[in-house]
């Protein structure tokens, strides 16, 4: 495993598992799974109403605690509420989180904040991230809130590997965390001639190819699946290196455009979306 330095002092596995769409049955198994496999970074949410099978797999795993960096996130309709981070860490069955992110930049994302900021304080929260956050709003919570921002979690991938948020993002010592890293399953890029080169050059699949470049690139990456054997090849990419060459080659698919764009009536919209139940 390869790892980042948050700027907190904190070190974060560059590769984990993510929940986003799995059923808590399915979510369970692939954290056991995953966890049994060596996997040590699980990311899931509130919204994902998979954390009490998140935290059910993490004691199924045998794994201790202390030798995973969980994730997750609070929804905009508890940023307000006193009792998000308790209720959260219920649900996971855990004393802290390593890193805890507002899922959504609505307009209560500053209360939802300071929510998080005392959780800091009190020991409950180990860093701070904002997920889905336009660059502005970043800075906002740089510039004014008590306890900077570690990590932020946006879409990247080759087509859009976030370079101008990347560039801004260095001069805070920022973290980035993709979600989307193989374009949401779009055979399309997953299937570009340069992976499958890269492919047969190392003896590995499409996927791992660009599983290691969001690496080499300083992405945290957090691909879900509840397949073993896939769960497992998604971690098999930390005994080889891509070249300059190689990167160079892949930067040219870079074409600036994302799959999710959402319109300020989708992200207002967030703030009454009711979640369903965490099961």
């Amino acid at each position: 495993m390869e790892y980042l330095n948050l700027n907190n002092g904190l070190k974060m596995p560059m590769a984990g598992i993510g929940t986003f769409m799995l059923s808590p049955k399915d979510a369970e198994n692939s954290i056991a799974s995953a966890l049994e496999s060596g996997v040590r970074l699980i990311d899931t949410a509130n919204a994902y109403a998979n954390e009490s099978a998140t935290g059910r797999g993490i004691k199924k795993s045998g794994v201790a605690r202390e030798d995973i960096f969980l994730v997750s996130k609070l929804w905009p309709t508890v940023y307000e509420k006193d009792t998000a981070v308790d209720d959260m860490l219920k649900r996971l069955q855990t004393d802290y989180v390593d890193l805890l992110f507002l899922h959504q930049p609505t307009e209560n994302w500053r209360e939802g904040y300071k929510n998080i900021e005392k959780a800091v304080k009190e020991g409950k929260v180990k860093a701070i991230g904002l997920s889905n956050f336009p660059q502005e709003l970043v800075q906002e919570a740089i510039d004014s809130m008590e306890i900077k921002p570690q990590v932020v979690q946006v879409e990247a991938h080759p087509y859009y590997p976030q370079t101008e948020l990347k560039k801004f993002l260095a001069k805070y010592d920022m973290g980035l965390m993709a979600w989307y890293p193989l374009g949401h399953g779009d055979k399309s890029l997953i299937n570009q001639p340069v992976f499958s080169e890269l492919g047969k050059k190392y003896g590995k699949t499409n996927a791992q190819i660009i599983l290691r470049w969001h690496v080499q690139m300083g992405n945290v990456v957090i691909p879900g699946s509840k397949n073993p054997d896939h769960i497992r090849d998604n971690f098999n990419i930390f005994d080889f290196q891509l070249t300059d060459a190689d990167m160079a080659e892949i930067a040219k698919l870079d074409n600036d455009t994302p799959y999710y764009v959402p319109t300020p009536e989708i992200v207002a919209s967030y703030a009454e979306m009711q979640l369903g139940e965490d099961l």
